[in-house]
């Protein structure tokens, strides 16, 4: 599943801005490391750009890779979807050579006709496209309810009793997120009346029209209490990468739609979107299902994704990308809610088979039905040499205790060794280091990586900051792409270990997620550290050590 809007607003402190701005404006000075000079922060240097946690990108193209010849990568992308038209993506984007675009055939026999630029696997051979599904506790529900509703575990047959055991902890989790999220609606539309009356009152009593960070700064009046609200606004404008208030305002209302959708849909026991596919869902071996159109109903966070793995280092516009030689290859299994065991298998076998080398996974959930069929194609993957890169999550959670899926580790608890599990990490080295939605783990999490505002690409060429360990995420995608395009004889397994052993360790004291306890952060992830490219780098230039 994505990562909510809702979420990312109630992390930014901008569900009540208004109400909680008199308490604050009087202290609220504008931070210097919140107004970058680059707002791709994530590439800088930490000892050469003023101990911004960046990833040393930018130096690792200059002092590093300067002259040197690279090979391209494809790094499949599979997610909500691509904005494949995008300024920024258009010519970093895989093409299947073999297919001829629109003939209803396929051309290259390899099951998807005019898979040009990719393959859905939410999308009917109408060309309808599942955007909104359910969460896999519902559908989970929806199967077992009908058998245990009412009963006992001493009634319950003892060869049934794992499933009972099942419906009641899944349950228990639908309940709760039942009642979050009807809290959590009445909240936000609470808090969006609240906001957008005291934004129409301040334009007013300022005479504008528009609420951005240069009106703020050098407002137009000299009251003394106005000048206080606007300074307090403008900082908090400033640390959350929001451009004006009415971004703020249309991120809340995205956010009510989002947790009424949640409730109308994902958490609908009687909603079931999977006929407009058309396949059998229970079947894990179906392959033939889907249809071309890789952009879909809401391709912001793959457009975001991609961007930040590849978007194009040569046209001097926009963004840069991680890696400067990629093809993005586009593989749509990600709905609004949670993706089907089935879809995901079904993608990482397609990216593997059409040449994938690097595969990303911004996505996961806390139940998987049908793990066994996405541990077989993982393993596929592992035998065509292909890494996988997955987001950690952003529940706050220790995945040490609770496991999110698609797992670092197999069934049979074996780790798995061309995947790596990645957190997500703040701009500063202090107790914010670590992203306060960031799920972590001793043992779970490989590393963590820039995840906290991250500006990249956004549908219809625009660009925006998106937070999630979705996005830290690619960011490990595109160190793995630049490792793999310079030094191309490098194995999956050795593009893992390059970039876990070259990650800097840190002992600061950061919040625990979720909490305000300090912890040590090299306690959160396998590493303790954070990933560097440019150390990456030099790892990948010392000899390869023997195979044991």
């Amino acid at each position: 599943m994505a990562f909510p809007l809702t979420s990312r607003l109630r992390l930014l402190g901008l569900s009540f801005l208004f109400p909680v701005l008199a308490a604050s404006a009087q202290t609220a000075t504008p931070p210097a490391a919140s107004n970058p000079a680059t707002p791709q922060w994530y590439l800088l240097d930490p000892e050469q750009d003023g101990g911004v946690m960046g990833i040393s990108a930018r130096r690792a193209y200059q002092e590093l890779l300067q002259g040197k010849t690279s090979t391209p990568v494809i790094v499949a992308v599979i997610d909500a979807g691509i904005d494949t038209a995008h300024v920024d993506l258009k010519r970093v984007l895989w093409r299947n050579r073999k297919e001829i675009a629109g003939n209803g055939k396929d051309d290259d026999q390899n099951g998807y006709a005019d898979d040009v630029l990719g393959w859905s696997f939410l999308g009917g051979p109408d060309g309808r496209n599942i955007n909104v599904e359910t969460l896999e506790e519902t559908r989970i529900l929806a199967k077992l309810q009908p058998l245990y509703a009412g009963k006992v575990r001493t009634a319950v047959p003892a060869a049934k009793r794992a499933e009972f055991d099942l419906y009641q902890k899944v349950k228990k989790s639908y309940d709760a997120k039942v009642k979050e999220n009807t809290q959590r609606l009445k909240e936000f539309n609470q808090a969006y009346l609240e906001n957008a009356q005291g934004a129409a009152g301040l334009k007013q009593a300022l005479g504008v029209a528009r609420l951005d960070t240069a009106t703020l700064r050098n407002p137009p009046t000299q009251d003394p209490e106005l000048r206080q609200i606007t300074q307090g606004l403008y900082t908090t404008l400033l640390q959350t990468g929001f451009a004006s208030l009415d971004d703020v305002l249309e991120e809340m209302k995205k956010g009510l739609k989002e947790t009424q959708d949640q409730l109308d849909y994902g958490l609908n026991l009687k909603y079931n979107p999977r006929p407009l596919v058309g396949d059998r869902p229970e079947d894990t071996k179906q392959r033939d299902y889907g249809n071309r159109d890789v952009h879909g109903p809401d391709p912001m966070h793959g457009t975001h994704v991609a961007g930040i793995i590849g978007a194009d280092r040569d046209n001097n516009q926009g963004v840069l990308g991680v890696a400067s030689n990629v093809q993005i290859m586009a593989v749509r299994a990600v709905p609004d809610g949670d993706e089907r065991d089935k879809d995901v298998a079904n993608a990482i076998r397609y990216a593997v088979d059409n040449g994938a080398q690097i595969i990303n996974m911004s996505f996961g959930k806390y139940y998987s039905p049908q793990r066994a069929a996405v541990e077989e194609a993982i393993k596929y993957a592992a035998t065509k040499n292909v890494l996988l890169v997955h987001s950690a999550g952003n529940e706050n959670e220790d995945l040490d205790k609770t496991l999110q899926y698609p797992a670092p580790v197999y069934l049979s608890g074996q780790r798995i060794p061309n995947m790596i599990t990645v957190g997500a990490s703040a701009r500063t080295n202090d107790e914010n280091l670590v992203a306060d939605f960031s799920n972590y783990g001793k043992n779970q999490v490989d590393v963590f990586a820039p995840g906290n505002q991250i500006y990249a690409t956004l549908p219809g060429s625009r660009y925006g900051n998106l937070s999630g360990t979705s996005m830290a995420a690619p960011v490990v995608a595109g160190i793995a792409a630049t490792l793999k395009s310079y030094y191309p004889q490098l194995t999956a397994v050795q593009l893992k270990r390059i970039i876990l052993e070259s990650a800097v360790p840190y002992h600061t004291k950061v919040r625990k997620p979720g909490s305000t306890t300090l912890v040590d952060f090299a306690e959160l992830s396998r590493t303790g550290g954070l990933v560097n490219l440019y150390r990456a780098l030099q790892l990948a230039q010392q000899p390869l050590p023997e195979p044991k």
